[in-house]
């Protein structure tokens, strides 16, 4: 069984961090950061047990239109 952060916080281990995982093992995101589907995709990989982040997720709002 999988263990995640939300695990760990009901076992009061407040010092839980997942395993390191090869990035190629799972898949960034270029969801702008704050947005629904960016929250979306840290709780389901929260849930998965795996790091909440990849290096490869888009940090910023770069290139964002914000009148679309």
């Amino acid at each position: 069984m999988k263990r995640n952060v939300i695990d760990a916080i009901r076992d009061g281990d407040w010092f839980f961090e997942p395993e390191e995982l090869d990035p190629s093992r799972f898949q960034a995101t270029s969801a702008i950061p704050g947005t629904h589907d960016k929250l979306k995709i840290l709780a389901e990989r929260v849930r998965s047990g795996l790091p909440l982040w990849h290096e490869r997720d888009r940090p910023d709002y770069d290139e964002y239109d914000r009148e679309s």
